[in-house]
């Protein structure tokens, strides 16, 4: 292991960014070349790839994220059982690129989300998050300190500990002259916004509400699981949404709730999902309108949230989009129609990977961390300090 002072006096380092999101299709791992940090921040892809969960762990994954099925001797055992996936997708991604353990120089794991308990008004829990994939498994595996637990730090100053990909986004997308958005829609959607020639201070960010989480629920749910998503938003182009019943999901509070504000399966998982298709079968849907309903809910609930929140002040010129999202045609055309002179994109055409930009986002954070800078943003996540990030782990 290369010592704090050997790392940071290099100006290249190589590290890699693991994420596995609410969607838990998988891991995604990607080898980032970092020159400097902070403003100075450049980054370069060396690889990246998406390693599929092993067969029936998405739904034990899942199983800890609900009330009546998450067993704490469970909880327990999957912390350490998926780092062990975590550390296994290290070792797949170093081989199929031709690089060894002795080439990376730190790892940054957000680790998976299996509960989320931002603050709220109408509750008195304290606000808590969880994700698991220990990283002191990473580390001891790979051989490569690793940084992991980003999220907690900010929710301890009072924050939503999300999203945390907002600072990196700034690193990487801030621009002169042009308001930048850059839209993940994993299992859910979260949107960045970059004001022309903003400073920290500037940048806004916030869940808007559901993804694909519904929608690849209700697939399942419709195919008896011989599918799990709606592959291009074929599905969803050949039905017709409801507005009417669109119009009554989007009364849930959540959608007018003011920024910063972010959710979770907790609020529009399995449950929430599955109450929809039941609406949608009381109407007498149609499969595919049924999915096209909840595609176009989607799509409202993010293009809402910019019409309520963010273009009186800052009119968006270019949406960049990321996550399984963007390869659901049907949800990139219908932004594309609802947001008029916005100009809708795959966040590729910045030269940035769509698949693999979260874990990047994450190597960038490890590579603060490791320089002792913060990397959250209050304006984004509500924390009322900046926060160093992150527990360290040597190997």
């Amino acid at each position: 292991m290369k010592t704090f002072i050997e790392l940071l006096n290099k100006d290249k380092k190589c590290v890699i960014g693991l994420m596995s999101g609410t969607s838990v299709d998988g891991i995604d791992a990607a080898i980032v070349e970092i020159t400097g940090h902070n403003l100075e921040t450049e980054v370069d892809l060396i690889a990246f790839e998406t390693f599929p969960f092993p067969l029936g762990v998405p739904q034990r994954i899942l199983a800890l994220c609900h009330l009546d099925t998450g067993r704490v001797d469970d909880i327990c055992e999957m912390n350490f059982y998926i780092g062990h996936l975590f550390a296994e997708a290290v070792k797949h991604i170093l081989k199929k690129s031709g690089m060894h353990a002795s080439d990376i120089d730190l790892i940054g794991s957000h680790g998976q989300t299996i509960h989320h308990l931002p603050k709220d008004a109408n509750t008195s829990r304290y606000p808590s998050t969880l994700q698991v994939g220990e990283p002191a498994v990473i580390a001891h595996e790979t051989g490569i300190p690793t940084i992991a637990d980003f999220r907690v730090a900010d929710m301890a100053a009072g924050g939503h500990g999300a999203p945390l990909v907002s600072y990196p986004d700034y690193l990487l997308f801030r621009n002169r002259t042009k308001t930048v958005g850059l839209l993940n829609i994993g299992g859910i959607a979260n949107l960045t916004v970059l004001p022309a020639n903003g400073t920290f201070d500037s940048v806004s960010a916030a869940d808007t509400g559901p993804g694909n989480m519904c929608i690849d629920a209700v697939v399942t749910e419709i195919t008896h699981g011989s599918e799990h998503y709606d592959k291009a938003g074929k599905r969803a182009a050949q039905g017709t949404p409801c507005q009417s019943l669109i119009d009554e999901w989007l009364k849930h509070p959540f959608f007018h709730q003011s920024p910063p504000k972010t959710t979770g399966r907790e609020m529009f998982g399995h449950t929430y999902a599955m109450e929809c298709l039941a609406a949608c079968r009381k109407y007498q849907l149609s499969d595919n309108d049924c999915i096209a309903t909840l595609t176009e809910l989607t799509v409202q609930t993010i293009t809402d949230y910019i019409a309520e929140f963010v273009t009186e002040q800052n009119p968006i010129d270019v949406l960049y989009v990321s996550g399984g999202g963007v390869h659901n045609q049907t949800i990139m055309r219908r932004l594309g129609e609802r947001l008029g002179d916005t100009s809708v994109e795959p966040v590729d055409n910045s030269g940035i990977s769509a698949d693999a930009k979260e874990a990047i986002a994450f190597a960038i954070l490890a590579n603060e961390t490791l320089h002792g800078n913060t990397g959250n943003l209050p304006s984004a996540t509500g924390a009322s300090v900046r926060k160093i990030l992150g527990k360290f782990v040597c190997p």
